[in-house]
């Protein structure tokens, strides 16, 4: 808090406005914290620091849910919610993906964030499904291409770090320069052939080639510009 004090001070000084310091909790269960900080002595008052506090289990997720603001797609999942409020607030977050209109680094980082502090079980997943069903066509569409698009670059890099670890595993430093080849490999289908073919190879220049015919084979498949 010292140091927040600090540099608020330091930036009233240089723009010479009012600065509003926030401290955002994000406990998993309600508290009720301090909206201020200080030291003293009982001969004198050292600091005093006020700043605006907000609580996310406090907040009302469905308080946000029509906000066109990232932040507050991704702390949805750390506001308050009851448990058989998950997967609605799953599929809020979702409609407000698609309507954000985020580059897919941001909405790949959102999507993470959300996913850490709530991730949904298998049976939730399938009611989630059927939920995305009862929505507009022209939506559905737009959150299951979305969702698609990152499962997918889930699965691809999974299955390159598995390679990259067993080249690591098997063949040591000498298959340094494989590791680095299998990381092109952008095709889903050509990296579950990969894999199977590698973990077969018997030695680091097979696992090798099998990488580099895989990665031409995965520019024939681009069309061309």
């Amino acid at each position: 808090m010292i140091v927040c004090s600090r540099n608020c001070f330091k930036r009233f000084l240089k723009y010479q406005r009012r600065i509003l310091p926030i401290a955002v909790f994000s406990y998993d269960t309600v508290r009720d914290e301090p909206a201020e900080f200080g030291i003293g002595f009982s001969f004198l008052d050292v600091l005093n620091f006020n700043f605006y506090k907000v609580e996310l289990k406090k907040q009302n997720w469905r308080d946000y849910i029509k906000q066109d603001n990232p932040a507050a797609a991704a702390l949805l999942s750390k506001m308050g919610y009851r448990k058989d409020e998950r997967i609605q607030v799953k599929l809020e977050f979702l409609r407000m993906l698609v309507r954000l209109e985020l580059d897919p680094a941001r909405t790949k980082l959102l999507a993470g964030f959300f996913e850490t502090y709530l991730r949904l079980e298998d049976t939730e997943e399938q009611v989630l499904q059927m939920e995305l069903k009862k929505l507009g066509q022209n939506e559905e569409v737009r959150i299951m291409e979305l969702t698609t698009s990152w499962e997918r670059k889930g699965i691809m890099k999974g299955k390159i770090e598995s390679i990259v670890l067993y080249l690591g595993a098997r063949f040591g430093e000498s298959s340094i320069t494989a590791q680095e080849k299998a990381k092109l490999l952008t095709d889903v289908e050509l990296l579950n052939k990969v894999s199977l073919d590698v973990f077969a190879a018997e030695s680091v220049d097979e696992a090798q080639t099998i990488i580099e015919e895989a990665i031409i084979e995965q520019a024939d498949k681009k069309p061309m510009q």
